[in-house]
């Protein structure tokens, strides 16, 4: 099909089978690929109801259609299951090779079902598959897997859990090798429910292009315009590090499971000042140009030695601010992460929860086997153990914040999550904006990459009374190249006022990352700030063959967003679950709570800008008629 890689590789681990199925065109028109294929692959394959860790759940890897091609950032690759976490719809996206490997051995995607009888792993050399044991590698951390799984399929990149994976903690990652993960949701513990270790995937047939002189043209312009974003040079410098001290100072930040304003020393804890200190090199994945990455090595201290990527904004967040861990000891968080296969947000929630409960006296030494403190990190990496070998009270908190909250009287109150998922970062008390209204909206659960304004803002933003706007400094060079439809920008922003109507930015962010997750592209502002889904359409159409209009293009993402609310309505969702834990209506943060009501407000606002019912947030019918997801009987 045309330059699509074009094929859909299938494995029965139950019965171990492996079937090459085409794509069809319908597929490709409608959802594009990454996080598109998934959605419909998933909705048609997993029964209603089905557990997360059964035999039903399938697995899904897809890389974005522009994978394969050096248009700026394009190296990124969705992972999707029915979550153990949130029982909704469980992705995550990652970048690094895997999904350049996948696409050059000739698979758009991998679909993975069924449950092996014993550990085993993947192997894929363009097309010799292989279903081989892993008897050998069952139990062993990530980091010890990859060094041997590199060297038995050299030039291979490696997807694999770790061993809270294989203990189904229900926030396990899948690894991407050493430092790069599908990290939320929860996908790990649906590999290790499949008795699958690891995957390794190796391509030698390259990527041809339909039109390589309109491909490179289309790359050139992408370069430019990422280059001439106002965020560019910082994030090339600081990567996502630049926002910590701006967001600490207008106090977006809060501490200790969010009881408290950011921290004294926050600026040696949690900014630049890490990179200063501990950064030795950049590091880039495939086609990027920002190489927001850096190469931490400590080589001092008592956890002297550790030389890893990466360090960012959310692990220092998860691990700083709500556990209270000094630099170094967030360094060795992160670490223990990566070898154990982990989500650092979550991970960071749940250790947060945990000590909050024993500083109320809900629990006690006798329960925990030691006493727990904000900021003590020898006692927070011996819970954190076990949490991923399930012993003791562990085995609770491996269940995630939500459900071990159930275990405690007045647990909910300390469990900071939004449908099942720990939220990360940014404390929408001190801050309310697109992104936090996005924590609500976001189809995986609590989190903050699924919504946010293209234009990073790191300046103060009073909170505007209604909840409606947030005042955002788009200058007019900004707001001229902003690559959306002039009448809907209109309606988004008010240059003149400096004003952004939140619920009408959250819907265009949803759907520009959902584009993003279809064609494999990175998200970070410099990208966020210039790529649209102008200059996408003309690199899909110049590699591919397939004519996109920037339309059809917004018009798929918004297809894949309400598939996947359906997925989730069938699987139970509710409207009251689009809130945040009642402590942010109830206390205060540097004076502000909450309004739960003009919060409620602003959803419906939102709803109907979606085409959903305002009152249950379930898409009408005129919608789902528009996108073509009519329902049989409907």
């Amino acid at each position: 099909m045309k330059d699509y890689s074009g094929k859909i590789m299938e494995i029965d681990l139950s019965h171990g089978s492996i079937r090459i199925k085409d794509i069809e065109a319908q597929l490709v028109r409608q959802y594009i690929g990454g996080i598109g294929f998934n959605a419909r692959i998933l909705y048609d394959e997993i029964p209603i109801g089905a557990d997360p860790f059964g035999e039903e759940n399938v697995l899904v890897f897809a890389a974005g259609t522009l994978v394969g091609t050096p248009f700026p950032t394009a190296s990124r690759s969705e992972a999707s299951a029915k979550s153990p976490l949130t029982g909704g719809f469980g992705t995550s996206n990652s970048g690094a090779f895997f999904g350049l490997q996948l696409k050059t051995a000739g698979y758009d995607v991998l679909v993975i079902k069924g449950k092996s009888p014993q550990p085993v792993y993947i192997s894929i050399n363009d097309e010799d598959v292989k279903i081989l044991s892993a008897d050998s590698l069952w139990g062993k951390e990530c980091w010890e897997c990859v060094d041997y799984l590199e060297k038995k399929h050299y030039g291979s990149e490696i997807a694999l859990i770790g061993p809270a994976g294989e203990n189904l903690v229900r926030f396990a990652s899948i690894e991407n090798g050493r430092y790069d993960g599908w990290g939320r949701t929860g996908l790990g513990a649906v590999m290790g429910s499949k008795n699958l270790k690891a995957i390794t995937v190796k391509g030698t047939k390259g990527r041809k292009a339909h039109d390589p002189q309109a491909l490179l043209n289309a790359v050139k312009k992408g370069q430019q315009l990422i280059k001439s974003a106002s965020s560019y040079h910082a994030f090339t410098e600081y990567g996502t590090l630049n926002a910590s001290i701006p967001y600490s100072n207008f106090k977006a930040i809060s501490a200790h499971n969010f009881t408290k304003g950011t921290l004294p020393n926050w600026k040696e804890i949690g900014g630049r000042p890490i990179v200063d200190r501990y950064g030795s090199r950049h590091v880039a994945c495939q086609s990027c140009i920002i190489a927001c990455g850096h190469w931490v090595e400590l080589s001092e201290g008592k956890y002297a030695g550790i030389k890893m990527k990466d360090l960012e904004i959310t692990p220092v967040m998860s691990f700083g601010a709500t556990v209270g861990l000094n630099t170094e000891a967030i360094i060795k968080a992160c670490e223990l992460c990566q070898r154990y296969g982990v989500d650092m947000v979550s991970a960071g929630g749940v250790l947060g929860f945990a000590i909050e409960l024993y500083k109320q006296g809900i629990i006690s030494e006798d329960d925990v086997g030691f006493e727990l403190d904000f900021g003590d990190d020898e006692a927070a990496f011996k819970l954190f153990h076990m949490i991923i070998n399930r012993e003791g009270i562990g085995d609770i908190l491996a269940e995630g914040s939500k459900r071990a909250a159930e275990q405690f009287e007045q647990g909910d109150k300390y469990a900071i999550q939004v449908k099942g998922m720990e939220i990360p970062m940014i404390d929408p008390r001190g801050r309310w904006s697109t992104w936090t209204l996005g924590m609500l909206t976001n189809i995986r659960g609590g989190d903050h990459l699924r919504c946010r304004n293209p234009v990073e803002n790191l300046r103060f933003n009073e909170r505007d009374e209604e909840y409606r706007k947030e005042r955002f400094g788009f200058k007019q060079t900004m707001y001229e190249k902003l690559d959306m439809p002039e009448e809907l920008k209109r309606k988004t922003i008010d240059l003149e006022n400096d004003i952004t109507y939140i619920p009408e930015m959250s819907k265009w962010a949803e759907d520009l990352i959902n584009l993003y997750n279809s064609v494999g592209i990175c998200i970070r502002p410099p990208v966020m700030e210039k790529v649209g889904p102008t200059i996408i359409a003309e690199a899909c159409q110049a590699f591919t063959g397939i004519e996109f209009t920037p339309a059809e293009l917004m018009e798929s993402a918004e297809r894949t967003w309400n598939l996947i609310k359906l997925f989730n309505l069938r699987e139970g969702e509710k409207a009251e679950a689009s809130k945040f834990p009642r402590r942010f209506y109830e206390e205060e943060l540097n004076g502000q709570v909450l309004d739960e009501g003009k919060i409620q407000k602003v959803l419906e606002i939102y709803y109907q800008l979606r085409g959903w019912d305002p009152k249950t947030g379930r898409p009408e019918r005129a919608t789902l008629k528009r996108l073509q997801l009519e329902q049989p009987g409907e």
